[in-house]
């Protein structure tokens, strides 16, 4: 039984992407350690604590559970053709449908089985104080509908890392086979939500409208979100982003200074089936700078440079980005009009500037409320304003990002109080 699992698995094709995972590759390798014949108890012994082993290092000992995880986000020729929108050839389909088949035998394998199946073959240490005591979870399952429904859905769920993570940053790479960089997967993410940031309504709306009209597959504009600091502009991004993940919306951070790949970068994405926020945070440029020309390009549009599934949200504390000079304004460039004009305008090609100003007093207080209120704050609310007041003038200003300061060095307060009042 085992035999003819192993060797059908080392016949994937579809599925061929799965042998280079660590954890599938240390299953196939104990199956084939319990095969027919004779059996070596110490080689069958390494094998099983080998896959154990590599199971529980993925944080998981459900072995199906893994299993489901592996195929449903696997870049496979069939997620190809559906990411295309292509219809899938016939023969690949039943050639995923065989595997699928052999995969949901192999993920329904559970260690019980494996112990009963050298019992049987006579093997006793396999029971017992001395056997192999760790063990994984299996259950049932038949993975061939999942994967359907997960080809129909592709453009929500993506394959690969983008079925896997929903936010990248973008580092440089000296492989060969890359475009110059690689995107890697942000493993634990800004989860801030559009529920935790308060005021600024109207500016929120608008990129929330935006980010809707790009995940329905509608044009979207770039946008451009400037002002103050600490007003929440990030905070903005990130929270409009994993509003719309599950509709298929993946943001990629990247800095200034990797503004020359991305040519590249669209060009990669634009045959991807999900949608993309190209997140560029407190953008600004130096007179002369290599990388404005690249952004330039790309929000004027040039050939390749613009796809319909990503747009660009940078934020900015200038609402023309460039910083200037009083040099620049007084130079003997004869054409230095022309010169200030393409200096100033990068700001006006993206089609949404929205500007995030330094909240006034009743704002600011309205922030603070919330907040107190969200992390508990028992304070009386005369109090609070006045300590809120009083922060602002240590702090230089009201702003977002002031009151969110108060309230947790107020909440970290409050909880130490509490917990000395209780000793």
């Amino acid at each position: 039984m085992f035999h003819d699992l192993h060797d059908r698995l080392d016949e994937l094709v579809v599925f061929h992407s799965l042998t280079y995972d660590r954890v599938f590759s240390a299953f196939r390798r104990l199956l084939g350690s319990v095969g027919e014949g004779m059996i070596d108890w110490w080689v069958v012994k390494r094998e099983y604590y080998g896959f154990v082993r590599a199971l529980y290092a993925a944080h998981t000992d459900d072995w199906t559970a893994y299993m489901k995880d592996l195929i449903l986000t696997a870049e496979t020729p069939c997620s190809w053709y559906a990411a295309q929108g292509l219809p899938i050839p016939p023969t690949m389909v039943e050639s995923a449908k065989r595997e699928l088949r052999y995969l949901s035998w192999a993920a329904s394998i559970t260690s019980f089985m494996l112990k009963e199946r050298h019992v049987i073959m006579g093997v006793g240490e396999f029971t017992g104080r001395q056997g192999l005591q760790p063990e994984w979870k299996a259950h049932e399952v038949n993975f061939l509908p999942l994967f359907m429904e997960r080809l129909n859905e592709i453009h929500r769920y993506g394959v690969g890392e983008f079925a896997r993570h929903r936010m990248f940053h973008m580092e440089r790479s000296y492989d060969e086979d890359d475009y110059g960089y690689r995107l890697k997967a942000v493993t634990h993410p800004d989860k801030v939500q559009l529920s935790d940031l308060t005021g600024y309504t109207r500016q929120r709306e608008q990129v929330i409208a935006n980010t809707r009209a790009l995940a329905e597959g509608h044009i979207a504009s770039n946008i451009l979100l400037y002002g103050d600091a600490g007003t929440g502009k990030s905070a903005t991004v990130k929270a409009v982003a994993n509003a719309f993940a599950d509709q298929g919306v993946r943001l990629i951070e990247m800095t200034k200074n990797e503004l020359r790949y991305l040519p590249k970068l669209l060009e990669r994405l634009s045959e991807d089936p999900l949608k993309f926020i190209l997140f560029i945070d407190d953008l600004s440029f130096q007179d002369n700078d290599d990388d404005f020309s690249a952004l330039k390009a790309v929000l004027e549009g040039s050939i390749s440079a613009r796809s319909r599934n990503v747009v660009i949200y940078a934020t900015s504390n200038r609402r023309h980005i460039v910083r200037e000079t009083f040099s620049q304004r007084a130079g003997d460039d004869v054409h230095r009009n022309d010169t200030m004009q393409e200096t100033i305008s990068l700001s006006d090609r993206f089609g949404l500037q929205i500007l995030f100003d330094k909240p006034n007093k009743a704002l600011y207080l309205e922030i603070v409320h919330t907040l107190a209120e969200q992390y508990g704050i028992t304070m009386d609310t005369a109090q609070l304003d006045q300590e809120a007041e009083r922060f602002a003038l240590r702090k230089s200003g009201r702003s977002a990002r002031a009151a969110r300061q108060l309230v947790e060095q107020l909440a970290a307060a409050q909880s130490v109080g509490s917990t000395n009042h209780k000793e």
